[in-house]
């Protein structure tokens, strides 16, 4: 975060640096985050063994893999909400119960196509 912005291979290596700090941070401080990359690494086989074609296993894991990506901005929005000040303020309610409604609705939209590959799978 240095006054000259870097360009070219040097800000993607920085990037790279930067995400997984961010992957560290998260592992170590959030249990729902751990939670769910054992619920995306058990996801795979199971969208395998599952889903008639490829197509619909990668919509499966994906499905997984967003609630993930949800977790992640969820956990980003808590972190700024805290760094403001530890006294409670209905905005920043707001912002976490926000943040928290997002990785419900990820994670019902996961369980529908889940479910639904699950019904199919046993119906036909």
């Amino acid at each position: 975060m240095g006054n000259h912005p870097l360009k070219g291979w040097a800000r993607l290596v920085a990037a790279w640096h930067n995400s997984r700090a961010g992957f560290r941070d998260l592992w170590s401080d959030e249990e729902a985050f751990r939670l769910e990359c054992v619920l995306l690494m058990l996801s795979i086989p199971a969208a395998l063994w599952i889903a008639p074609t490829i197509l619909m296993a990668a919509v499966l894991i994906g499905a997984v893999f967003f609630i993930l990506i949800i977790e992640v901005l969820n956990s980003s929005i808590e972190n700024v909400v805290d760094r403001i000040g530890p006294e409670r303020h209905e905005n920043s309610r707001k912002a976490k119960d926000m943040g928290s409604l997002a990785v419900l609705m990820a994670s019902l939209l996961a369980g529908l196509l889940w479910l639904t590959a699950i019904w199919q799978a046993l119906t036909t």
